[in-house]
C-alpha cells in the first residue's frame, strides 16, 4: 500500500461492504480540491436565494391562495437551466466553476422546490385538496415543460446563428 492512501475498512478491519474493489482506493486528501467549488455553490446559492426572495416581495402569496410566484419563478428557473445546459455543454467551454456557481448556485438557489412542497402542505391545511393537486401536477409540467422548450429554442436559435 502506497503512503497517504487509505484503504475502506470496516471497523473490525475486513473490507467495507458495499465498496467495489476494482475502483482505486481514496488518497488523504482527495478532497481538497473541492473547496473553491463549495465555494462558488455558497455564493451562487446566496444570490440565487435573494433573487427567489425578491420575486416572492414582488409577488407575494396570500395564505389559502394560488402560489402563482413560486410556480412563475420554478418555470423561469427551469428554463433559464435548459438555456444554461445547451450552452455549456454546445457552445461555450466554460471554467470548471461556472456550473457549480450558475447551475447547482445561482439557479439551484432560486429555483424552490422546497416551498413548493410547503405550499402543497398549505393548501392542504387549508381544505384545498383540489387546488393543491392542481398545483403540484401543474408546476411538475411546467418544470418539464420550460426545460425542454429552452433546450429546443436554444439549439434552434445556436443552428440559425452557424448558418
Amino acid at each position: 500500500m502506497s503512503k497517504g492512501v487509505q484503504q475502506p475498512v470496516a471497523a473490525d478491519g475486513r473490507a467495507e461492504p458495499g465498496i467495489d474493489p476494482d475502483l482505486p482506493p481514496r488518497r488523504a486528501g482527495a478532497t481538497a480540491h473541492l473547496g473553491p467549488v463549495v465555494a462558488v455553490v455558497a455564493l451562487g446559492g446566496a444570490i440565487g436565494g435573494c433573487a427567489r426572495y425578491g420575486a416572492s416581495l414582488l409577488g407575494p402569496t396570500a395564505p389559502g391562495s394560488f402560489p402563482w410566484t413560486t410556480l412563475l419563478v420554478n418555470g423561469v428557473g427551469c428554463a433559464v437551466i435548459g438555456v444554461f445546459m445547451v450552452v455549456i455543454t454546445d457552445v461555450w467551454a466554460a471554467h470548471r466553476l461556472v456550473r457549480p456557481f450558475f447551475g447547482t448556485g445561482v439557479l439551484g438557489g432560486f429555483t424552490t422546490f422546497s416551498t413548493y412542497a410547503v405550499d402543497i402542505q398549505k393548501l392542504m391545511a387549508d381544505g384545498r385538496p383540489r387546488t393543491a393537486i392542481a398545483y403540484l401536477a401543474l408546476t411538475l409540467l411546467t418544470a418539464l415543460a420550460a426545460v425542454w422548450a429552452a433546450v429546443w429554442i436554444t439549439r434552434r436559435v445556436l443552428a440559425r446563428r452557424q448558418r
